[in-house]
């Protein structure tokens, strides 16, 4: 049985991986931390085989070291802040404990980067439109940079800026658009409901402590 803690347990994403650990197989959900719930990272923590981290981009990084430290598998899906100092801090924690990012956790967005970044050997001008609620909080989205990285490496030219849309009424929706000679390509990927990250989410609990890294970005790595 693995215990899952929930940070950032009261938020959208947070009750909704609530939910999905409590349906999931091999899963017990022994924390959730929020302040909406009066209830810290530090009262869970001892309680916990993995912590879900969704909390805002102003705690997140805060809350990932923190179960590092305390050597605890953490599954990071918040993003806008520093993935850089969360990578040498999980590289120096020495306490065993592995970290897991992923921009997005839906299969279809895994499929949508990864067929952008082979795309993009073939034709590579391109841009790259995200559409979200208007509660997100960072812009453009851990999705969008991802993509945009993936196409880089493999030569593909994104053009700038990313377009970013956050109006009430969407979930999470990103298109890239492809232009060559007298043609384009559009691979566009729809959340309609949040339920959508949830099969990767449990994925990423069951798999985050079998890593052999101890910092591994993307879903795909697990696919």
């Amino acid at each position: 049985m693995i215990r899952v803690g929930v940070a950032g347990a009261a938020g959208r994403m947070g009750s909704t991986v609530c939910a999905a650990v409590e349906h999931a197989e091999g899963m017990e959900l022994t924390g959730r931390a929020d302040p909406a719930l009066d209830s810290g990272l530090t009262d869970i923590l001892g309680d916990c085989d993995v912590v879900v981290e969704f909390s805002t981009p102003g705690t997140s990084l805060e809350n990932s070291i923190a179960c590092l430290e305390a050597g605890v598998h953490v599954v990071v899906g918040a993003t806008g802040f520093d993935l850089d100092a969360l990578q040498r801090s999980a590289e120096t924690a020495g306490a065993g404990a592995r970290c897991f990012v992923a921009p997005n956790f839906a299969i279809g967005a895994v499929l949508l980067m990864t067929l952008s970044q082979q795309v993009a050997e073939h034709m590579p001008e391109c841009e790259i439109i995200e559409m979200h609620h208007d509660g997100k909080l960072d812009a453009p989205s851990g999705t969008a940079s991802r993509t945009r990285d993936l196409i880089d490496a493999a030569g593909g030219n994104v053009h700038e800026p990313i377009h970013s849309v956050r109006l009430p009424g969407l979930v999470a929706h990103q298109e890239v658009v492809f232009g060559g000679e007298g043609q384009t390509l559009s691979i566009r990927h729809d959340s309609i409901d949040r339920s959508s990250f949830m099969p990767g989410v449990v994925l990423a609990v069951r798999r985050v402590g079998e890593l052999s890294d101890p910092f591994t970005v993307g879903l795909e790595k697990l696919l």
